[in-house]
């Protein structure tokens, strides 16, 4: 043995091999055992693989308009699964560039890469290096956790191989591509190209692929909706390994880095046609029916909605609700918050506010930061700062007053909302507090064609179509006189109207028309297209309050819910709008009851039909409830409202001739409606506060709801031809009006006055002063 220059012996060569020797051998049984570990313990423990060679995906709940635009989606996954052959070409390069470039080329265990993770775990610790392929990662999705612990990776391991043995690299990749989690609870790049990017997989350009590609191996760090920054730098990564490896050319490299990408910030939910209240109607159907199952067995929904008439009436809803909200004056801010002086600190407490506050479709949330020389200065969370100035601050005039109240004014720390105009140009707005519903159905067969259940589904889940029970007001009229026509009454019948007093409670009952005048004798035609109160209530009391309230049942009305006494000629009772839609669509229809019904079918993920709704035959005469010359003759006295009564501007903005409809306003307009119909559809719009309150002295159905329908309209009838109605048998016209053919000689009921009028019953008359209607 010889000695080194610090004095200490060095080992004979004799013993440096016996030392290899001896590390072989136990390197030699620790590969012996542990194979034995893997093949006598792990491997008979592996689960067996029916999950995947049977691979059933979870695909949720999804709602569709009857042209297949789809409008919801209800499912814990956001799932799309989508066949390997369909999946482009690039996706797949860009996922195995980042995932496993090797991915055709291993048995499931790349050990080049496991030489590196192994390297990396020992400089790092266990943990830090990964190297598992793409069907390790399947072996992990399906059948293990994602816990770094030795017995995990050994499973993870051994399950590789048995899936490669099982299935082909198409498959593997197959369910890999449509398995994966990749943020906003979407599974499957199918998925996630409609969440992030709110388009199909084979319309995503190289750089919005290698954006999805670096999501997988931690789809929170990299989401590029709550981290752009580290998605980018990511999304750069795939791109530069895409180009290493030759799939992409340097131009496309250069091209897809300078691309900038626009995300879909809606996520998975951002439909284009915005029918939130159509599509949880749906669900709840299809839920009390599949229970569960409802939202992982690819159930999908077909309704009756068209996407241009949903559409229009989304549009037309928000804007008159906006018109409105802003007729009435600026509110203030939202609230206030304190801006530290700390940068950091700032920014942090601008986005605590604004997170609190959910954009309402380009009502923006943001926070005032400066107001200074006739301009202001605001945060909408990002990173950009907005300087409105001009036409912008107007509708805020008075809280940029220097006498305007603490709760209005506008200083930094305040939390606001803005809008673009016009011009792309930022202005101050605010939320309606008002609420607002629009339903409209085919006049034949009761198919709902558009429904807006409120001004924003994302902070009112309450459907005021569908829920909302309030006062028609004057939109109730066309049903007493429709009564009153099965009693001999006509359009030219003369009512005196003049004041009228009835004993009501120990007081006396005066109904009143809403502008406080007579006209002393007018035509029932007149009565109605003037809203005239005191003619109307002198027609019930004529008629019979238990005739009428039996009566009105025709319509589908819940008598319960209407008043046994005159009231009701003034629409004190309570209806939903959808009620109000079925109601009128007997006059448009000729007198045949329909049932609103939203879902045309429900189909199952290999597209056999569960459910088909099958609606009575247009005209059956199993579901006519009203005499057809009923229907005709108020048919055209609500055509008279239209043209020259109190929905004047309807015929004459719309340009048809067969437009007919009612306005309705409640006492001190708390409630405003029009009902009408045209083209073969009927439709209703409603205004009014949640909880009761006048909308404004100056406004009336006429101004609230009737802009919201002829709206709707422009778009509904655009294709639709005009109807021109046949006077059915057994009517005539009698001095130019039309009247029923048995009341001819027995000269109807040609006048009604004070002294012609029955004996009004007590129980007809109001225990207590009721509130009055107009319009």
């Amino acid at each position: 043995m010889t000695a080194n220059r610090s004095g200490f012996p060095w080992p004979s060569r004799r013993a440096v091999v016996r030392g290899l020797l001896l590390a072989g051998c136990a390197a030699l049984a620790c590969a012996i055992g542990m194979a034995a570990y893997l093949f006598l313990y792990v491997k008979p423990r592996l689960p067996a693989l029916d999950v995947i060679t049977d691979y059933q995906p979870k695909i949720p709940l999804r709602v569709y308009t009857a042209d297949h635009v789809l409008i919801g989606e209800f499912g814990e996954e956001h799932r799309d699964f989508m066949p390997i052959a369909q999946v482009p070409d690039m996706m797949k390069k860009a996922l195995m560039a980042i995932e496993d470039s090797r991915f055709y080329e291993h048995n499931g265990i790349d050990f080049v890469r496991v030489g590196g993770a192994v390297m990396s775990n020992l400089r790092h610790g266990f943990g830090h290096g990964g190297g598992s392929t793409l069907t390790m990662q399947v072996a992990r999705n399906f059948f293990l956790t994602r816990d770094k612990v030795a017995s995990r990776k050994l499973n993870e391991i051994m399950l590789a191989l048995k899936i490669e043995a099982a299935l082909s690299k198409d498959q593997i990749l197959e369910l890999y591509m449509n398995q994966v989690y990749l943020g906003q609870r979407s599974f499957g790049f199918a998925s996630a190209a409609q969440t992030y990017f709110g388009k199909p997989l084979g319309e995503l350009s190289i750089a919005e692929m290698a954006m999805l590609a670096g999501l997988p191996q931690n789809p929170s760090r990299h989401n590029p909706i709550s981290n752009p920054k580290r998605a980018h730098a990511r999304q750069q990564l795939v791109l530069k390994r895409m180009r290493e490896l030759d799939y992409i050319s340097d131009g496309q490299y250069q091209q897809a880095l300078k691309q900038p990408l626009r995300y879909n910030t809606r996520g998975s939910q951002g439909f284009d046609t915005h029918a939130e209240y159509v599509a949880e109607l749906a669900r709840q159907a299809v839920f009390a029916q599949y229970k569960e199952d409802s939202y992982t067995k690819g159930i999908s929904v077909y309704t009756t909605i068209l996407k241009a008439d949903q559409d229009a009436a989304y549009a037309s809803t928000r804007r008159n609700v906006i018109a409105y909200d802003q007729r009435h004056g600026y509110r203030g801010p939202e609230t206030f918050i304190e801006l530290p002086p700390e940068p950091e600190l700032r920014d942090d407490a601008i986005d605590a506010a604004l997170q609190k506050r959910p954009d309402s479709d380009g009502l923006v949330a943001a926070v005032v930061t400066d107001v200074a020389n006739g301009k202001v200065t605001v945060d909408t969370g990002d990173g950009e700062a907005k300087v409105i100035t001009g036409a912008g601050l107007r509708f805020a005039g008075p809280a940029l007053s220097a006498k305007a109240a603490a709760g209005i004014k506008l200083r930094p720390g305040a939390v606001i909302r803005v809008s673009k105009d016009a011009k792309d140009n930022w202005a101050i707005t605010q939320v309606p507090l008002v609420a607002a519903a629009f339903v409209s159905l085919d006049a034949d067969t009761g198919a709902y064609h558009a429904m807006v259940g409120g001004f924003d589904y994302n902070l009112q889940k309450f459907n005021h179509v569908t829920q909302a029970w309030r006062q028609p007001g004057s939109a109730m009229k066309p049903f007493v006189y429709s009564a009153a026509l099965e009693k001999g009454f006509s359009p030219a019948t003369l009512i005196n109207d003049v004041p009228l007093e009835l004993p009501a409670g120990g007081k006396i009952w005066s109904p009143q028309n809403d502008d406080f005048k007579f006209d002393g004798p007018i035509t029932m035609r007149y009565a109605l297209a003037q809203s005239k109160n005191v003619a109307s209530v002198r027609i019930l009391r004529a008629l019979g309050v238990p005739y009428a309230h039996e009566f009105i049942e025709k319509f589908g009305f819940d008598p319960a819910r209407q008043p046994n006494n005159l009231t009701m000629a003034l629409g004190t009772g309570s209806v939903t709008p959808v009620q109000m839609a079925g109601a009128y669509a007997l006059f448009a229809n000729g007198g045949h009851q329909v049932e609103p019904y939203l879902i045309d079918r429900i189909v199952d993920a290999k597209g056999v039909v569960l459910m088909q709704t099958k609606p009575p035959a247009p005209g059956d005469d199993k579901t006519l409830a009203l005499d057809p010359r009923n229907a005709f003759v108020m048919d055209s006295m609500l055509r008279e409202v239209a043209r020259s009564g109190t929905g004047a501007g309807a015929t004459r903005k719309l340009g048809r001739s067969d437009i007919a409809g009612k306005t309705g306003t409640t006492s001190d307009a708390v409630d405003g409606w029009f009902a009408g119909y045209s083209g073969g559809i009927v439709a209703v719009a409603w205004m009014g506060y949640d909880e009761p309150k006048s909308l404004g002295g100056r406004e009336f159905g006429a101004t609230l709801a009737m802009p919201i329908w002829i709206d709707y309209m422009q778009t509904a009838l655009a294709t639709r031809p005009q109807i021109t109605r046949v006077a059915p048998p057994g009517l005539s016209q009698v001095d130019g009006e039309w009247m029923y053919d048995e009341f001819i000689d027995m000269n109807g009921v040609r006048t009604l006055d004070m002294d012609t009028e029955t004996p009004t019953d007590p129980a007809a008359v109001p225990e207590a002063l009721p509130v009055e209607t107009t319009q």
